[in-house]
């Protein structure tokens, strides 16, 4: 697990978001599988989830919110000199997916990769995006959570149909100038011990989609639902803790968690544990399910704009992925 924190402050300049027109409801589920709005409303808390059109790529989300972030930081295409993507719905194997979003922004000074730690994604980002400005090598870094979701769902298959939307989420971060907030603290974590429990089994090396298979959904997102949930809790918990103990905060001085969008059962868990009453905690899974690396940057983005925080306010991200990964970070804004 790792436990490091930048040696010089690093500070998140600008956020944005972008998640698709089509709304897919729970409604509208129930007459493409067994479901019903109360069953997946009482189990998961998810009311409706966006879904990309056709010729809607993860890269075309990625570069929307983007574009949004740098808008709001200040910045241009131009300045930017690392690009980093998260996600499990790249547009293609190779080349990555941060090098289509550097195309589409005209970014051409800016060094690209993608990461893939599934939901974890876009904190794993923010660790090294964080310790790249903190050892001097980069100034201006755009980290993005991006997935098209839909295009990994088997919607036959109503334990994990329901769960999942698209959509993309962004931060520019940059060295920290006086009077600016920082990023305190972070934590990271991995245990492929449980790789098994929540993955995608076909399209790579080890099972290849072909002709012979291509009829049993091997592309699509398999999980095993009470196995995870509890893995989830316990690490999302342990990760929160860490953060704030790190950063020497208390429950009172945190104004708000905003944790990792899938399971509102979950969520709950996590705000027991860190002692916050539940306004202290942002929640839109109800409006877009689970959006994987997209979802904790969605919903950064959409708490920031709202105001439920300003500058001074220290805020908690907690969330957990495939593999299986999780990750948190206490930020003072």
């Amino acid at each position: 697990m790792s436990k490091s924190t930048s040696a010089f402050p690093v500070t998140i300049a600008g956020t944005g978001s972008y998640v698709p027109e089509k709304i897919l409801t729970n409604e509208e589920l129930s007459t493409m599988v067994d479901t019903s709005d109360e069953w997946i409303t009482s189990r998961t808390g998810i009311k409706e989830r966006r879904i990309a059109a056709d010729g809607e790529f993860t890269s075309d989300m990625a570069t929307k919110a983007a574009e949004k972030a740098m808008e709001q930081a200040g910045i241009t295409a131009q300045d930017l000199d690392l690009i980093i993507v998260g996600t499990i719905t790249p547009d293609t194997p190779t080349p990555a997916t941060a090098c289509y979003v550097q195309e589409k922004l005209g970014a051409t000074d800016a060094v690209a990769f993608d990461i893939s730690a599934a939901c974890s994604s876009f904190l794993y980002a923010m660790q090294i995006a964080s310790r790249m400005i903190s050892d001097g090598a980069y100034q201006n870094v755009l980290i993005i959570g991006a997935e098209k979701l839909s295009a990994a769902t088997n919607w036959d298959d109503r334990n994990t149909c329901v769960l999942f939307g698209d959509g993309a989420g962004a931060a520019i971060l940059r060295p920290s100038a006086e009077g600016e907030g920082s990023i305190l603290a972070m934590e990271m974590g991995t245990d492929g011990r449980h790789t098994s429990i929540l993955d995608i089994k076909g399209g790579g090396s080890a099972c290849p989609i072909t002709a012979e298979n291509l009829d049993q959904n091997l592309h699509a997102l398999s999980m095993q639902g009470r196995e995870v949930f509890k893995l989830a809790v316990n690490a999302m918990r342990t990760a929160a803790d860490a953060v704030v103990q790190k950063a020497g905060l208390s429950a009172d001085d945190i104004k708000l968690v905003v944790p990792h969008q899938a399971n509102l059962r979950i969520i709950d868990a996590i705000s027991d544990r860190l002692a916050v009453p539940n306004e202290k905690v942002f929640v839109n899974l109800d409006k877009y399910g689970n959006t994987s690396a997209a979802a904790v940057a969605i919903a950064l983005d959409e708490a920031h704009r709202s105001g439920r925080f300003e500058r001074g306010d220290n805020i908690i991200l907690v969330v957990f992925g495939a593999g299986l990964t999780w990750a948190a970070a206490a930020i003072q804004w």
